[in-house]
């Protein structure tokens, strides 16, 4: 799995590519917090979220949205990320039966981080992520991801 950040006007995007969703997500979490600052210490706990939404394209943005958040309320800077996506059309994860409460269109991430205190670093604010230019798609070697974050 890959980032790379990519100018973009007075915001800074992520591109990136990775062989599974999850190791997406993963990725590009690693180029928000890449944009954040040069160097990441090694100090902070690791905390645990979930995110659901209705489509991949909107988990990841609730999922990248959630990150900004938790650092906003932690005073921490989510680093080290971890996630296990699922969705209706993962195998198995659809029910035959129309009138099953747990039969869903929606998409779910489990997700870690690892909070560095704000104090330990020099980060810089990133303010929200975008539907700007988003994309997310799969292709023949994995899949592929373009996030355009407001600084």
């Amino acid at each position: 799995m890959t980032f790379d950040l990519r100018d973009h006007t007075a915001d800074v995007a992520v591109e990136a590519t990775a062989p599974t969703l999850a190791a997406l997500f993963e990725s590009v979490a690693d180029g928000l917090t890449a944009a954040s600052c040069e160097a990441v210490p090694e100090t902070g706990e690791r905390f645990k979220f979930t995110v659901t939404a209705e489509g991949r394209e909107a988990l990841l943005f609730d999922y990248l949205d959630r990150l900004i958040y938790e650092r906003d309320v932690r005073l921490v800077l989510p680093a080290d990320h971890r996630c296990a996506v699922s969705g209706p059309d993962d195998e198995g994860s659809e029910s035959d039966d129309p009138n099953d409460p747990d039969d869903t269109d929606a998409w779910t991430v489990e997700a870690s981080a690892r909070g560095v205190p704000l104090g330990d670093v020099a980060a810089r604010e990133i303010k929200a992520v975008t539907y700007s230019e988003m994309a997310l798609d799969r292709r023949d070697d994995g899949w592929y991801a373009y996030v355009v974050f407001d600084v």
